[in-house]
């Protein structure tokens, strides 16, 4: 449950982190973050796998890079369900795409992996 909640933890300060690096990313507040980290995480879960298989054929077909466009509907998704979040197209969801993967596994590197065994 700890892990978890270190988890929930990490995801909301990356979407913080993103929305200070990306023009036309905003969040709001500190429980919109943690708000739209919950909501993240079910899309990633429910919706993105979905979308991944639609779209297998174009991904295959551009060597993945069309999984950076799948990246970016699923956080402009969450940014449409998440109030005080805001992405304001497909230009800002593309980059804070790329920004929030980078970000977030630098501090579950730095911080959640640092309490695992190697």
């Amino acid at each position: 449950m700890l892990q978890f909640l270190l988890t929930w933890l990490a995801t909301a300060i990356s979407l913080i982190i993103t929305a200070f690096i990306v023009p036309g990313f905003a969040i709001v507040s500190f429980s919109s973050a943690l708000f739209g980290a919950a909501v993240l995480g079910l899309v990633n879960a429910i919706v993105k796998p979905i979308l991944v298989l639609l779209t297998l054929p174009l991904t295959i077909l551009t060597l993945g890079l069309f999984l950076l466009v799948v990246n970016a509907i699923a956080l402009g998704l969450v940014g449409y369900l998440t109030p005080g979040l805001t992405v304001a197209g497909f230009f800002p969801a593309v980059l804070g795409s790329i920004v929030l993967t980078v970000v977030s596994s630098l501090i579950h590197q730095l911080f959640l992996g640092a309490g695992e065994p190697r």
